[in-house]
């Protein structure tokens, strides 16, 4: 074995990158021989040959002690050919190589690793886009173990302790088959939550209701919800020393019979396991890169993976030390980053702090809801003008928990109101919206019909106007709406004949991009900016402008009673005038919702490549296809 952090796994690691890619260039030159050297060569011919020779001049400079000599001796052979076939004929490729992970086609060919990525970590769980999660282990140990000398008895040893025993007829496990079946459990039982074992993350994961099955639970008295090891009685320290038995420690780290100076060769890119400690820096990451780069005709497709502790100096670093090795392109990933991620190392259960009594996480929550509730207090004024509302807005005061649990108060339209029909094609597809506004303009329901739509999709879109519009008449603002549902991916989606949406990626993105436009005035969802005046948000500012002006010059006295208000005034609230506010405070809307998405490019309709966001349209990478935007 090799530690993937150590001058001789770099030294291999060149030496097979040298071969790779100067065999691709001498298969290039004889190419050129009997077809040509590619369209431009001549124009290009000394600096390309020069790249060339700075590639063969890398092979030589890879130390012998670092490599074995027959591998050394083919990549400087290889690199010969390439010089001396290329000064006669030239090549037939500008490019031969890149250094990508190409994850599927490795799973496919049973790779533990791909491209110059170490291993993530001996035992590592796989999100699945569909939900769930599926246990991988690295198959290259057992033979590591091998290669280096111990016995089977003594591998099969190391191989429990990391992987577990997967058996529930272990003695040395407190939660045995014999402790279960004295506790209640039938062998069948027994049977399916052991043939989940080498799957799971952790016993308990084992130990659940669809495990054990509804006879099971009704048998003992317990429900779906309870955590069944500490409900069979065992105790939380016997719990973690059966997790460490049945599902391993997932690592090797204090496994018996492994000798320390061969830790290193079992280092992954992050700490294995619960107990792990040691992982490869994220300068071993870097080095093995450039030992690789000087060999690749374009970039590595590589993450650096950094510690969740690292700090942004050690960050700027990374950079700058990937810059002086010459690498064309450089990924960091810190683990833990992001709310979601691929692979993990070990379970995301999280223990309350020990101490930490329910009254003071009551006063916590109490805490964080009246801080909530003042702040959506004073934003209600904001949201109210960007509705459209005519009517003198209102501020609600800070509510307490107990009164903010009460029934929510219901504005009903008046029954004879004004609205719009919008109607457009949405990749051929009809659809119309009719919206249904309060006497102040304000939004209050929503329309939807489409053309040719099953009886099925057809009750599905009405239902989900009538939950909108219920949603709006209860005082939800539109702008949460709009937050939720732009973007939602489904067909049909593509072009639209609006005069200012011409791309939706999907029905509901479509409609609450029209109304983002109509009622709050917000372009940033629009292809085609509106002129002035275009919009019913404008036409309404306009007229609340001209009303204020005509009553401050009447100067009427006031009034004991008003109009109904519109459900984005609060009953038993503080009437305050609304005040013409300068910008737009929703300019940032757009980006603000994009940073909370998850990634839904869709496919380039040309060359099937995932296409990437670009403005609000999409562009495709590969080919420079546009969805939508020209």
């Amino acid at each position: 074995g090799i530690p993937y952090d150590s001058d001789r796994g770099r030294g291999i690691a060149g030496a097979l990158t040298a071969i790779l890619t100067g065999r691709a260039y001498r298969q290039s030159a004889e190419m050129a021989r009997s077809k040509g050297p590619f369209n431009g060569y001549e124009k290009n011919r000394e600096p390309f040959l020069k790249v060339m020779r700075m590639h063969r001049d890398s092979a030589y400079a890879i130390k012998a002690e670092d490599c074995p000599q027959n591998l050394l001796k083919a990549a400087r052979e290889d690199w010969d050919d390439v010089v001396a076939l290329g000064e006669v004929h030239g090549f037939r490729n500008a490019q031969a190589t890149v250094l990508a992970p190409t994850g599927t086609i490795g799973l496919l060919m049973d790779c533990d690793t791909t491209g110059v990525e170490p291993d993530f970590a001996l035992v590592k769980f796989k999100k699945l886009a569909g939900g769930g999660y599926f246990k991988i282990v690295n198959e290259s140990v057992p033979e590591a173990l091998r290669r280096l000398g111990y016995t089977k008895e003594q591998s099969q040893e190391i191989l429990a302790y990391v992987m577990g025993t997967n058996t529930l007829k272990s003695a040395a496990s407190p939660v045995n088959d014999r402790a279960l079946a004295e506790r209640g459990l039938t062998a069948e039982e027994i049977a399916r939550v052991e043939a989940q074992l080498p799957k799971v993350f952790e016993l308990r994961h084992a130990f659940n209701a669809f495990n054990v099955g509804d006879a099971c639970l009704k048998r003992l008295g317990f429900t779906a919800e309870d955590d069944l090891l500490a409900k069979l009685g065992f105790s939380e320290a016997e719990i973690d020393q059966a997790n460490d038995v049945l599902c391993g420690r997932m690592t090797v780290e204090g496994a018996p019979h492994l000798k320390e100076e061969h830790l290193p060769i079992f280092d992954c890119a992050n700490k294995c396991g619960k107990i792990g400690q040691r992982f490869i820096h994220w300068m071993g990451h870097i080095k093995m890169m450039g030992a690789t780069q000087p060999f690749i005709s374009g970039a590595i497709s590589k993450t650096i993976n950094m510690p969740a502790e690292t700090t942004v100096d050690e960050i700027k670093e990374a950079y700058w030390q990937s810059w002086k090795l010459g690498l064309k392109a450089v990924a960091l990933y810190r683990d833990g980053c992001k709310a979601s991620q691929p692979l993990s190392t070990k379970s995301d259960k999280k223990k309350a702090a020990a101490g930490a009594s329910e009254t003071d996480i009551e006063a916590e929550v109490q805490k964080r809801v009246a801080a909530e509730l003042a702040r959506l207090a004073a934003e209600a004024k904001t949201q109210n003008l960007m509705q459209g509302q005519l009517l003198p807005t209102t501020v609600a005061a800070p509510v307490s928990p107990t009164a903010a649990s009460q029934s929510p108060k219901r504005f009903r339209l008046p029954r004879k109101r004004t609205g719009f029909t919008q109607e457009a094609r949405i990749a051929g597809q009809k659809v119309y919206l009719r919206t249904g506004e309060y006497e102040d303009g304000t939004l209050g329901e929503i329309f939807v019909d489409l053309a040719k739509e099953g009886a099925a999709f057809r009750s599905m879109m009405n239902c989900f106007a009538i939950s909108v519009s219920l949603g709006l008449q209860y005082g939800v603002p539109l702008k949460e709406f709009i937050d939720v549902f732009t973007f939602s991916r489904f067909e049909p989606q593509g072009p639209v004949d609006h005069p200012n949406i011409k791309m939706c990626t999907s029905i509901v993105d479509y409609l609450f991009r029209v109304l983002a436009l109509e009622y709050q005035g917000q372009t940033e969802f629009a292809q085609v900016k509106p002129a002035d005046g275009e919009t019913r948000h404008r036409r309404v500012t306009d007229f609340i402008r001209k009303t204020e002006i005509a009553q401050a010059a009447a100067a009427p006295a006031p009034v004991a009673e008003t109009q109904a208000p519109s459900p984005q005034a609060s009953a038993g609230a503080i009437p305050v005038h609304a005040v013409n506010v300068a910008g737009n405070p929703e300019a940032s809307a757009l980006s603000e919702h994009l940073g909370k998405m998850m990634g839904d490019a869709p496919f380039c309709n040309l060359c099937g490549h995932t296409t990437v966001r670009n403005g609000v349209c999409y562009k495709c990478l590969n080919c420079g296809n546009t969805l939508g935007c020209s």
